[in-house]
């Protein structure tokens, strides 16, 4: 009878290492929530968050840290991707895929650090939200400004000349706030154009729309106060033109990047200027390296652009 009591005692603990060995070590039963996917809009990829310095004149104002430029394994055509400053996030979204040398309506939604819309902003030249479009070597550079509708929500169409990635740098200020800038990368379908490194000019002297510009700084170290100045004469006679119009409520507007797109610079002109022929505005480069710098003013109704490439020390 001992014995018989002995081997079932035996068969039971055998049954029972065998269960334990087919669950297998660290199986647990909550493993399958939190992988819930969601579905979202069809719109065109806006890469992973990448937040830019914002200065105005030559003060710092750094909306957020550096982020990845990488795509993340996304499609060309995905769902709708955020950028985040400090405080405040924008959703970049488009109606449906974007195809270059086509209209896409852009979105922008503005959100506080609690995703709340944003409902109020302040007029910074003369316009809510101004919008910076630029590809990947800076040869391509857009200056638009998106409607705003409500809880903190613009539109905008534009155009990609080329298939290829581009980057936004959305431009605005919170009521009662500093001023901040949220940009993202995004893609477009299309023929791409041969990208080519940006070096500096050999002669800051341009032409362009029947205006030669010639553009003098004042020094080109990094952290150190930068004086601009666009002299704008009539290409064909060399006269200066003494009768630029106001454009954004200043005599002109000035976008620095540098190659790399992560300094962005909002340049404002010094006080006390009029209509030409000379437009002074004041910055400081926050490291060594080459600069793209875009001038824009108007004359006779038109606005028109400028740009040069900087080497700075």
């Amino acid at each position: 009878m001992i014995k018989k009591l002995m081997l079932m005692a035996v068969g039971l603990l055998l049954v029972s290492g065998l269960l334990t060995a087919c669950k297998g070590p660290g199986t647990s039963d909550d493993h399958a929530e939190g992988h819930v996917g969601s579905d979202q809009e069809n719109t065109a990829v806006i890469s992973p968050t990448h937040d830019d310095e914002h200065e105005e004149g030559s003060a710092d104002h750094k909306s957020g840290s550096h982020g990845d430029n990488s795509h993340a394994g996304h499609d060309s055509h995905s769902d709708m991707h955020s950028a985040a400053g400090d405080n405040y996030k924008v959703d970049f979204s488009f109606n449906g895929p974007v195809r270059a040398a086509e209209n896409a309506e852009l979105t922008l939604e503005v959100t506080d650090s609690e995703g709340n819309p944003v409902q109020d902003f302040d007029i910074s030249h003369e316009k809510l939200m101004h919008l910076i479009v630029v590809n990947e070597d800076l040869s391509f550079f857009e200056h638009i400004h998106p409607d705003y509708e409500e809880n903190g929500r613009f539109t905008v169409t534009t155009e990609f000349p080329y298939g290829g990635r581009y980057k936004l740098f959305a431009d605005f200020v919170p009521k009662g706030q500093g001023g901040m800038t949220v940009s993202d990368w995004m893609e477009a379908d299309g023929e791409v154009a041969e990208l080519q490194p940006l070096m500096a000019d050999e002669s800051l002297i341009a032409e362009v729309d029947g205006k030669e510009v010639e553009l003098t700084l004042s020094n080109t170290l990094s952290n150190e106060e930068a004086i601009l100045t666009f002299d704008i004469r009539d290409a064909a006679t060399k006269q200066g033109i003494q009768d630029l119009e106001p454009y954004l409520g200043a005599i002109g507007h000035v976008v620095i990047l540098s190659e790399d797109t992560e300094h962005y610079l909002h340049v404002h002109p010094l006080d006390g200027q009029d209509t030409g022929p000379k437009a002074e505005f004041v910055t400081s480069f926050p490291e060594s390296g080459v600069y793209k710098i875009w001038g824009q003013f108007q004359h006779n109704g038109e606005v028109f652009t400028v740009s040069f490439a900087v080497e700075v020390q």
